[in-house]
């Protein structure tokens, strides 16, 4: 079963692959993507990781609080939409 994480505080450049490529140090990453703006289609800072359960909380411990590309991310369980 995947987990789905919130990751807040993404550098406004970062690409999806990137992204992807980062938790894929953490396990195994089923989806990774960036909330781009509707209007103006650039990165709004944050974005969604999907992982499998174990390691999900890997990438948790390994990325909540570190620099990534020069800002601190916030990485957690995502909540479900209201």
């Amino acid at each position: 079963m995947a987990r789905k994480l919130f990751i807040g505080g993404l550098p406004y450049r970062t690409t999806n692959e990137e992204l992807q490529e980062a938790f894929a140090k953490a396990g195994t990453v089923v989806s990774a993507s960036i909330v781009t703006d509707r209007e103006t289609g650039r990165s709004r800072g944050f974005g969604f990781v999907e992982m499998e359960d174990a390691d999900a909380d890997n990438a948790i411990s390994m990325w909540n609080g570190k620099d990534f590309g020069g800002r601190m991310l916030t990485v957690s369980d995502a909540r479900p939409k209201a």
